[in-house]
């Protein structure tokens, strides 16, 4: 494991970037549990403030350190990312794989059900649900919501890698030996899938953050809970913008665009090193 690590990080440039982002984004969570504000406390510093060394990322015009505003907000928002790609990930590994690999009538029947959901218009759905439940809804329920409806497309992806996978000789050699359904796809079959689950649960989590920050703009989320989305929708009542309070905006999509990169980046270099294909082409310690 250490010497993948450092052979990944002499040769690749991206997973260089990825660890970069991974650890920042680390620091901030950490950093949230140490903050010296409440995570919604309102005129706790002086409003207006441009970032500053008192004021890393500057002050917001609710009075509140927006250095620590996005310690909880990006803590947030990637607990729920990674919530609702987990759950995602389960229901599109299983139907995914197990389809992939019964065909007939079962692929056909688990397919139908695949494609209403890759057809249906998923904002407007979450619109409805949001303003529908507003009262009732919470981090988990909206989580559980976007995973329902995020995993039809990577469910295709990872049947049409397991129907090339069940007509190669050890699968055939797994039959024979008389292997269960179960085990031949998860442990025969499962490794050679990894790639499209890292890639898809980084597109993923990316997705379902990025849903979150259009619902929260509309103010269809809880707005008491520091998100990403939730600190670009106080930035849009207050007119952040026509107000001068740039920072307000600008230190959100920074420290988004850094981090979400960053880790698609990485997921990108550990595909190249997880596939056999491309880690066969790499060069130093890394292979």
């Amino acid at each position: 494991m250490r010497k993948a690590f450092a052979g990944l990080w002499k040769t690749s440039g991206s997973f260089r970037f990825g660890i970069i982002s991974l650890v920042f984004a680390v620091f901030m969570v950490v950093m949230s549990f140490f903050s010296p504000f409440k995570p919604m406390e309102s005129f706790a510093v002086t409003p207006d403030l441009r970032p500053s060394f008192t004021h890393l990322f500057g002050t917001n015009s609710r009075g509140q350190d927006l250095f620590w505003q996005m310690t909880f907000a990006l803590r947030n928002s990637l607990m729920f990312g990674v919530l609702t790609a987990i759950l995602s990930r389960i229901i599109a590994i299983w139907v995914g794989m197990y389809s992939g690999y019964k065909g007939g009538f079962i692929d056909k029947a688990m397919m139908s059900v695949n494609d209403s959901f890759v057809i249906i218009p998923v904002l407007p759905i979450l619109l409805l649900l949001n303003f529908l439940l507003r009262e009732k809804m919470n981090w988990f329920y909206m989580a559980l919501m976007m995973a329902l409806l995020g995993w039809a497309y990577d469910a295709r992806l990872i049947r049409s890698q397991v129907m090339s996978l069940k007509v190669r000789i050890f699968s055939d050699t797994a039959v024979f030996c008389g292997m269960p359904t179960l085990r031949i796809i998860y442990k025969e079959h499962l490794p050679y899938v990894l790639p499209i689950i890292f890639a898809t649960t980084i597109n993923n989590l990316l997705w379902s953050i990025g849903m979150e920050v259009t619902l929260s703009i509309l103010g269809l989320t809880n707005i008491n809970v520091p998100t990403i989305g939730v600190v670009f929708f106080w930035a849009n009542q207050h007119q952040a913008l026509i107000s001068g309070v740039w920072w307000w905006v600008a230190v959100p999509v920074v420290v988004t665009v850094f981090v979400f990169t960053g880790l698609y980046l990485l997921s990108v270099s550990l595909n190249e090193y997880i596939d056999p294909r491309t880690r066969l082409r790499m060069k130093g310690g890394a292979v």
